[in-house]
């Protein structure tokens, strides 16, 4: 471990090819990999040099593998491409150019590369001699001088976790941050996995409780919060967490009250949003999951329907179609009242409480017995 210098580097080729050995010379960066191997046959014109890296194409990089491992070539001027799964017995020379530029944890993968036969290993680790190395470079060369005996992986994890660190759980240094989920899922979620890790490590088995389904709407309805309505992104989506999670009419009623005395009387958009989360509970008292609008087909699943229920399917919708394999019942959006064939179709309350009624029908409830739709400006 040294600053680089090129005579160090031809004796340390030269010491290698004469006990008939191959070496690693690694310079990490694709651009000017050629400019290094021309030095390396500079500096060692007996040497027969080949280059690898990532952006060669796989044939290309096979066989310049391949050619190496059958001792074709001495020296394999490569990027970190090696630093896994290559094992070649011959090769017990590793040179890495600019050491200091690597993480510690590919330090200790690239010097794996060397020593895997009976002949003894050489790893040079080495960084420009016209730059200082940084502390942490220090850090990290100095735990890979120390750290050079069998088993020594963990005590190089150890510091590689002191010298990045450990992060934090509701900071900016995880990948996401705790305002992407809100705090109060992030907590829960945090707490179901040390729960986990706890029952894991009292030999107990992970026992998760199962969530109810969700049911996914996509219907052709203008239901929405406007932002002249709840200026806030933030307390927006508050709002739809809410009344999404919504367990029954009385929190779907509390949260109404909720917005009315926040934000003032509910505009027409926001009583179709209402409305769509009034349609979810029908659905979910009835097992569905899906309740969509595919073209003009209106698409309800899963639904278990005995024959009774069948033929009064058959009765009240006679368009209708019922897939018992996969539990769907189809049938063709309905058109506005009172218009002929080419008239528009139903949409927004309408169509949300067509799709209630037809569920509730078939329970032998009559149509409209529980009315969706929400008056605005209450």
């Amino acid at each position: 471990m040294g600053a680089y210098n090129d005579k160090q580097v031809a004796a340390a080729i030269r010491r290698e090819l004469l006990r008939d050995g191959q070496v690693f010379f690694v310079h990490n960066r694709v651009s000017s990999i050629d400019k290094a191997a021309k030095k390396i046959r500079d500096l060692v014109p007996e040497a027969r040099v080949a280059t690898a890296h990532g952006q060669m194409n796989e044939e290309t990089l096979e066989r310049t593998v391949q050619g190496f491992w059958q001792r074709e070539t001495d020296v394999l001027v490569c990027t970190t491409i090696i630093e896994t799964g290559l094992d070649i017995s011959n090769a017990n020379t590793l040179i890495v150019e600019r050491s200091d530029s690597l993480g510690l944890s590919q330090l200790h993968q690239l010097r794996g590369r060397v020593g895997r036969s009976r002949e003894r290993g050489y790893a040079y680790f080495l960084y420009p001699t016209e730059k200082p190395l940084t502390e942490t470079a220090y850090d990290r060369l100095a735990t890979i001088s120390q750290n050079s005996d069998l088993g020594a992986g963990m005590a190089v994890a150890m510091k590689d976790l002191e010298i990045r660190g450990a992060g934090n759980v509701l900071g900016a240094e995880q990948s996401g941050h705790v305002a992407g989920v809100g705090f109060d899922l992030y907590v829960r979620l945090v707490g179901e996995a040390v729960e986990a890790y706890r029952a894991v490590m009292d030999g107990k088995p992970i026992t998760t409780d199962e969530a109810p389904k969700e049911v996914r709407i996509d219907l052709p309805v203008d239901a929405h919060i406007p932002p002249d309505y709840v200026t806030s992104d933030r307390l927006r989506l508050e709002a739809y967490r809410k009344l999404a999670a919504a367990a029954d009419s009385e929190g779907i009623a509390a949260v109404i009250d909720e917005m009315v005395d926040r934000y003032g009387p509910l505009p027409e958009e926001v009583g179709r949003l209402v409305s769509v989360a009034k349609l979810r509970l029908i659905a979910k008292e009835y097992g569905l999951t899906d309740v969509n609008v595919s073209g003009t087909q209106i698409k309800l699943a899963p639904m278990e329907l005995p024959d009774s229920k069948q033929i009064r399917l058959k009765r009240l919708y006679p368009n209708a179609a019922y897939r018992a394999t996969t539990g769907v019942v189809q049938l063709p959006l309905p058109r506005v009242e009172g218009g002929g064939v080419g008239a528009a179709r139903v949409r927004d309350v309408e169509l949300i409480q067509y799709i209630a009624d037809l569920m509730l029908s078939l329970d032998g409830k009559p149509s409209r017995s529980v009315l969706l739709e929400q008056t605005v400006g209450v």
